[in-house]
């Protein structure tokens, strides 16, 4: 089943498109509409391909041509289309670090749902684009318990498919001291089971804490915990039960709780689109009533507003 909203263009031609963004990117106003049309309706690699045309064809990045002459949420867009996937995420985490603040948020957005995989290629983008060390970053730009939790997810070394039921209840008990004790050490046990585990293995630690405890444990993290300690273990266990879910909560915060968090709903439609956003959209329409598109229909304007709708895609329902 296919679960993206966007997909490869069929007769591509990264020649043309090439040609068709170098005029709708020339003169005093450009052709916001066509970069939408072209850059919106092809798949990663195809832009990658068009990237390539355009540098042979004009000598310059379509990436500096497409900061120069947009601005605002509408750059941020069409850019963010513009990098590979882990380049991408080493991009957003980059910028929630640099500067003055740390944006925690997209921190643990990013950490707590990507695969061992995509992690690694994660790292080795930050590293090559950068010239510094994922590792090392978080490490300077985070404290206490988060850190350690952070420090773990980053390494990428998440057993995959192994469950052991034997296991899984010696864990879930381990889980529930770490719920009524909280010392330092606990903590540490706590988060070493959520980011070394399967996700397999982890729903049945979930299934024996809740036989254990008559406590969900999202529910229980939230009662023991604060702070972005509580906010990136709840996001993992988020994530292990039902990672489209996870993302249609964490856009419906971003547009209704934050007042349109602009980055976090950019960045979401962005990385999942060729990945689950179809999926994330039924989940947001089951759980909150309004459609995705619906929403940022709304909340967004002008040709941000085009080009984000354009992403998520929509059914006749929706508009």
């Amino acid at each position: 089943m296919f679960c993206r909203t966007i997909f490869p263009a069929p007769n591509f031609n990264p020649i043309m498109d090439a040609q068709m963004l170098g005029g709708a990117l020339q003169g005093f106003d450009c052709d916001k509409d066509m970069l939408i049309n072209i850059l919106t309706q092809r798949c990663n690699a195809q832009r990658m391909m068009i990237a390539e045309a355009y540098q042979s064809m004009y000598g310059r990045d379509l990436i500096g041509d497409l900061r120069e002459q947009l601005s605002d949420h509408f750059k941020d867009v069409m850019v963010g289309l513009m990098y590979p996937p882990p380049l991408y995420d080493a991009h957003e985490l980059w910028h929630a670090m640099k500067g003055v603040g740390t944006d925690e948020n997209c921190l643990i957005e990013i950490l707590a749902s990507r695969t061992n995989g995509e992690i690694f290629q994660m790292r080795e983008a930050y590293c090559l684009q950068y010239s510094n060390n994922l590792q090392e970053d978080i490490y300077s730009e985070t404290s206490g318990h988060f850190r350690d939790t952070l420090m773990n997810l980053v390494q990428g070394t998440r057993e995959e498919g192994y469950t052991d039921p034997a296991m899984a209840a010696q864990d879930a008990m381990v889980l529930w001291e770490a719920c009524q004790q909280k010392t330092g050490e606990h903590k540490t046990m706590l988060q070493m089971i959520l980011c070394n585990k399967s996700y397999q293995q982890l729903w049945l630690v979930f299934q024996e804490f809740q036989n254990i405890s008559g406590q969900d444990m999202v529910d229980a993290i939230n009662e023991c915990y604060d702070g972005y300690f509580q906010e990136l273990l709840v996001a993992i266990v988020l994530c292990v039960r039902d990672k489209p879910a996870y993302f249609a909560y964490r856009l419906y915060s971003a547009i209704h709780d934050f007042g349109f968090h602009n980055k976090t709903v950019i960045r979401i439609l962005i990385a999942r689109s060729e990945m689950d956003l179809l999926t994330i959209r039924k989940r947001y329409k089951e759980r909150y009533g309004k459609s995705l598109f619906h929403d940022i229909r709304n909340f967004a304007s002008g040709h941000y507003k085009k080009a984000l709708l354009a992403i998520c895609a929509g059914d006749a329902e929706d508009y």
